[in-house]
């Protein structure tokens, strides 16, 4: 029997066309929309697409499923779904693709708050003319929370800038970039010496506001926090309080606890906030990005090698 994948993406016929080229022997379907995925889904033994993508209704179309690779590092939806069989249904993920886009979206934040970028746009707009020292990232320190296969790229671009890099993570080690790794317990330690704070870390039971009042009392009252990984990590009330009173200069956010934020949402309204709608993930050239994992791990399905394929979660 011919092997069927679908591929849900808004680039899905990009990839198709790839996919066709390389996999003669596949049917490789393409949809844009939920209504062609679930039409494609009955028979689909491979189901490629964003985590956000998946829901129980597209799951349950497609009896024959036994892999789903997710376009993405985290799995939270998947996760979450019902009718997934995890016994039968294997899944993987493109981790360790994400460091340039996301590594760059930060370093966008940590220079647009440190230098006032919103002021001078307003400013070009008010055709006014006002000058100010530019505070620089050389010799700044930044703490990274979660050190995995994104925080080593971001490590190695901080360093470039002349930074001293800390990370924290569930275990001390060494790790290239990194002047040191500070364990979890030793969280509050770490990010008193932080110009920045960058969230890195998945979104779990165990990471549901890891950040919280307690670690933003323990941040410098001229740092800022930039959080790319997800909204949840960070307790949202305690970072808005602490913004109000000028506890922490400033925060950067690409993620949120509800997305689309909320328009009564009072990080809105706050000016020592630059917020950006999730896309620290997203390049334009993501097809690419993901096109040599999935193919790699498609030719080990095919060969029945299914633990040679990558990030098998």
């Amino acid at each position: 029997m011919t092997p069927r994948l679908l591929v849900y993406n808004q680039h899905a016929d990009r990839f198709r066309r790839a996919l066709a080229a390389g996999f003669p022997g596949v049917a490789i379907l393409a949809a844009t929309t939920r209504a062609e995925a679930l039409a494609h889904a009955p028979g689909a033994q491979v189901l490629v697409a964003l985590d956000s993508r998946f829901e129980d209704a597209l799951v349950s179309a497609a009896p024959d499923l036994v892999w789903i690779q997710a376009l993405s590092t985290g799995t939270d939806v998947i996760d979450r779904l019902k009718t997934l069989d995890r016994r039968r249904v294997m899944v993987t993920t493109t981790r360790g693709i994400h460091g340039p886009q996301m590594s760059e979206i930060t370093l966008m934040h940590m220079l647009a708050l440190s230098r006032r970028l919103p002021k001078m746009l307003r400013n070009q707009q008010d055709r006014r003319w006002e000058r100010w020292e530019q505070p620089l990232l050389w010799r700044k320190t930044v703490a990274i929370l979660g050190v995995g296969a994104i925080a080593g790229d971001m490590a190695r671009c901080f360093s470039a800038f002349g930074m001293t890099v800390l990370g924290i993570s569930r275990t001390e080690r060494e790790v290239e970039h990194f002047e040191r790794i500070y364990p979890r317990s030793r969280m509050k330690e770490a990010v008193a010496l932080a110009d920045y704070l960058v969230v890195l870390a998945p979104h779990s039971k165990e990471n549901d506001r890891l950040v919280g009042a307690g670690v933003l009392a323990a941040m410098k009252p001229g740092a800022y926090l930039v959080n790319v990984s997800r909204g949840g990590v960070v307790d949202e009330p305690a970072l808005v309080d602490a913004l109000r009173r000028g506890a922490i200069a400033g925060a950067g956010l690409d993620v949120y606890a509800s997305e689309p934020l909320p328009e009564d949402h009072p990080l809105w309204s706050l000016e020592n906030v630059i917020l950006t709608p999730r896309v620290g993930g997203m390049s334009d050239v993501y097809v690419e990005q993901c096109l040599p994992l999935l193919c790699a791990n498609l030719r080990a399905f095919l060969a029945g090698d299914t633990a040679g394929m990558v990030n098998r979660v």
